[in-house]
């Protein structure tokens, strides 16, 4: 049955010149820089360069077309415009409109890169120096690729063996590939690689030091006898079982510490990616007062195609329009359109970036000229959001994945963002602050008796900030502190 009804909506939409916005707003540097490039290989009425001004489109005149009549007589003379003429290419060389704008005293940004040899490239290339027949350089080479990062084969052994057979129609047995990994693979440099676990990792590092001394000896004692014991720092326990004294125990658990637990990570060849973070805002302080700048280094100045712009005004004052060139100039039109939204964002982007990071530096101001970052004030998006007037996903995309240097270093925006607590004072903290106070605390606690998570309470109680247990604990957790038991030292 049909049925009409009366709703009252409340809608909001975004106009596709909005939606662009936000996109490039999101945007990183570099990741700006790649879609300006993609926008003007896509469209050719977007170049580079400075803008003519508002005499050629881009001013009220433009607007004009939106409602043309093109007309649709077929007989008209195509000759009055030729289209062909206004995209040819510049007959000027590249090199003579070429122009440095960089001084001497500018920054060098250029990165220099090293090549060399995988991690497991290097291990491979060691293997033929043992007396390997055909089947074993394979089976072995086979092993070393199921490494990981680390160094170690986290694999089982009986695993390797069914691949073997299926993919490299090799068949083998367990005992055959145990002996290639412990009597070679394990043997190579750097030493430790091939461990199948921590405990095996250290043993073969005691075991191939060299001189062996009584300390060493008594390390590889805790290592095979009591490894349980040892990581859990029950260093009474092990006192009485390896009848030793506490001085003769530390040197051999100092002995255990200077082996490396991630053999594959101390390759000096490896060819890992470094990451270059390029900051998107600088902050420097200038007699005594912040100034900020945007990077916009290698972000080129945008303007509408000159030559596009002369065929639409030529095509308006055309008498004679012919369908053909209706269609070649609604064309021209819609790039010359995309052209100018393009640059209209960009310079929004720009200014939004710059509002919204004067705000966020004059909020943090007292930071920013001391550096000391128990003066980080609390600040959520809102708070930014309300002072320049914006909505707070705005903020959010110009905080959430970009850098600011500063004369203290380079950093995520978004780490500046904290909550707040409020202290015994009735003044509202930042969490950051809290961090760092309980960071020097711990640093300054007797590692013989390291301080409980229940006694940290107590001590940020007694210095005015009442944090519950459960809250100590998450903070020393993100800051990546273990319990009390496991910083304990002899």
């Amino acid at each position: 049955m049909l049925k009409q009804e009366l709703n009252l909506k409340l809608q909001q939409k975004l106009s596709p010149q909005q939606i662009q916005l936000m996109k490039l707003v999101q945007l990183p540097t570099i990741a700006f820089e790649q879609r300006i490039k993609q926008e003007m290989e896509e469209n050719p009425a977007l170049e580079e360069g400075a803008d003519f001004g508002e005499d050629e489109y881009g001013g009220n005149e433009g607007d004009e077309w939106e409602n043309e009549d093109y007309g649709d007589d077929k007989s008209i003379d195509t000759s009055d415009i030729n289209i062909d003429e206004y995209l040819s290419d510049d007959e000027i060389p590249n090199y003579k409109t070429y122009t440095n704008n960089y001084s001497d005293d500018d920054e060098d940004r250029a990165i220099p890169y090293a090549q060399g040899i995988s991690f497991i490239d290097y291990l491979e290339s060691q293997l033929s120096m043992y007396r390997l027949d055909e089947e074993e350089f394979q089976i072995a080479e086979f092993i070393i690729g199921n490494m990981d990062d680390d160094g170690y084969i986290r694999r089982d052994l009986q695993a390797i063996v069914d691949d073997l057979a299926f993919t490299q129609n090799i068949y083998t047995d367990k005992n055959e590939v145990e002996h290639l990994l412990v009597h070679y693979i394990q043997k190579l440099d750097p030493i430790g690689v091939g461990a199948r676990d921590l405990q095996e990792c250290l043993k073969i590092q005691l075991e191939n030091k060299s001189p062996q001394t009584e300390t060493t000896q008594l390390a590889l004692d805790l290592i095979n006898k009591s490894f349980e014991a040892f990581t859990k720092k029950h260093y009474k326990r092990l006192v009485l079982k390896h009848d030793v004294t506490e001085d003769k125990l530390k040197n051999a658990i100092s002995e255990i510490e200077k082996l490396n637990p991630k053999p594959g990570k101390s390759f000096s060849g490896n060819t890992k990616e470094v990451e270059q973070i390029t900051p998107d805002f600088s902050i420097r302080i200038v007699d005594g007062e912040l100034e900020l700048t945007i990077n916009g280094r290698n972000v080129p100045e945008l303007r509408v195609s000159n030559a596009y712009a002369e065929m639409l005004d030529t095509y308006k004052h055309t008498e004679k329009k012919s369908t053909e060139q209706k269609e070649a100039v609604l064309f021209v039109k819609q790039k010359l359109d995309a052209a100018k939204w393009f640059i209209e964002a960009v310079t929004q982007r720009r200014n939004t970036l710059l509002y919204t990071m004067q705000a966020i530096m004059q909020f943090q101001e007292e930071y920013f000229l001391t550096g000391d970052e128990t003066k980080i004030k609390p600040m959520i998006l809102k708070d930014i959001a309300d002072q320049i007037t914006m909505d707070i996903s705005t903020v959010s995309r110009v905080a959430n994945s970009k850098y600011v240097n500063t004369p203290y270093g380079t950093f995520l925006i978004k780490d500046l963002f904290s909550e707040s607590l409020t202290n015994e004072e009735g003044e509202e903290v930042s969490t950051r602050e809290i961090k760092r106070i309980l960071q020097d605390v711990i640093a300054d606690e007797d590692k013989r008796k390291p301080l409980t998570d229940e006694k940290l309470t107590e001590i940020l109680k007694e210095k005015g900030y009442p944090i519950a247990r459960r809250t100590i604990a998450k903070y020393r957790e993100q800051l990546n502190i273990p319990v009390a038991r496991l910083r304990k030292e002899i």
